[in-house]
């Protein structure tokens, strides 16, 4: 095991929630006032933005990640983790006071989820306490969300950033359901959004029907306004059937999901994110880029958590297929 906590240049840095994911998998997920039965439970580090991180390592890039744990063992366990796949750690910010955050997840036979969210320590980080110097030599500045008030720090690190580094956005639920107006900020600075079909149908739809005057409008007519409206590239991941996505130098596809064999869709997206960014970082093309993305996601679904996904090795024995 690797302890890196040197000052390093590094390609991406994630800003996102840092959680242990507690992990039920249930013979099946309840409904209101229905009953199911745990079968078995684990503790996996977690968390979006730290899921990609830890991906891109695995992938050979070089990666750090702001986040905040408490003295706690579930904040033991993260640190442990992030130094056993070689992310650097300077950017981890101690909180002496209060739990390190959870997530309470149940995991059906199919691979469904639910899940619940305890954001201990992470909505507490100030922009006084991340270390610029730190981070404004990363190529790529990875953005989660969070449940709460660090949503702020990350719009006012916003103005700190370089402008040379390129911003990755994937808003998940609890961002998209701010709407448009409160996430405004960071979508302006956004290069590389990635979202789902769900969240982007949910944050735009309404508002491009209404500047078009229609009734209906297009995944496509969606993904191409918000590049007009300044973002470089726009990519759809649509679960199973794979992912759409599309830039401002005119690359344009739609690649498949891969076949395979489901355990846990906990983190696929996130697992999806690692890949892309990989090809982003390869100056792929947009579809190379999803390709990888895509496969790398159909390996981490076989396993709970992380424990599946794939090295760089296999990552280039898949590429020279």
């Amino acid at each position: 095991m690797k302890i890196l906590n040197n000052d390093i240049d590094v390609d991406v840095i994630g800003f996102g929630a840092l959680n242990v994911d507690k992990l039920h998998t249930v013979g099946s997920i309840a409904g209101k006032d229905e009953e199911s039965f745990i079968k078995s439970q684990t503790d996996t580090p977690g968390g979006s933005a730290a899921n990609t991180i830890i991906g891109l390592s695995r992938l050979g890039k070089k990666t750090s990640i702001i986040g905040k744990i408490g003295e706690d063992s579930d904040g033991d366990l993260i640190e442990l983790n992030l130094a056993m796949n070689e992310v650097y750690t300077n950017n981890l910010i101690y909180s002496d006071n209060g739990n390190t955050g959870k997530v309470m997840g149940f995991v059906d036979d199919e691979g469904d989820r639910a899940l619940y969210v305890d954001p201990g320590v992470n909505d507490e980080i100030k922009m006084g306490e991340i270390n610029l110097m730190n981070i404004n030599t990363c190529k790529i500045m990875h953005y989660t969300s969070f449940v709460g008030d660090s949503f702020k720090t990350q719009i006012e690190l916003l103005e700190k950033l370089n402008d040379d580094i390129k911003l990755s956005f994937d808003p998940g639920m609890l961002y998209v359901e701010k709407g448009l107006n409160e996430l405004a900020p960071i979508l302006e600075r956004t290069d590389i959004l990635l979202i789902n079909e769900t969240e982007l149908r949910l944050l735009y739809e309404d508002y491009y029907k209404a500047i078009d005057n229609v009734e209906e409008v297009s995944l496509k007519e969606i993904a191409v306004h918000v590049l007009d409206d300044g973002i470089e590239t726009v990519v759809v991941k649509q679960g199973s059937k794979g992912v759409y996505a599309v830039n401002n130098d005119g690359e344009e596809c739609f690649v498949e999901a891969f076949k395979s064999d489901v355990v846990d869709t906990t983190g696929a997206g996130d697992s999806f994110n690692s890949g892309f960014l990989f090809g982003m970082l390869n100056d792929y093309s947009l579809e190379k880029a999803c390709i990888i993305g895509n496969w790398v996601a159909s390996k981490s679904i076989q396993d709970y958590g992380m424990n599946a996904f794939p090295s760089l090795n296999q990552l280039e024995e898949f590429m020279d297929e």
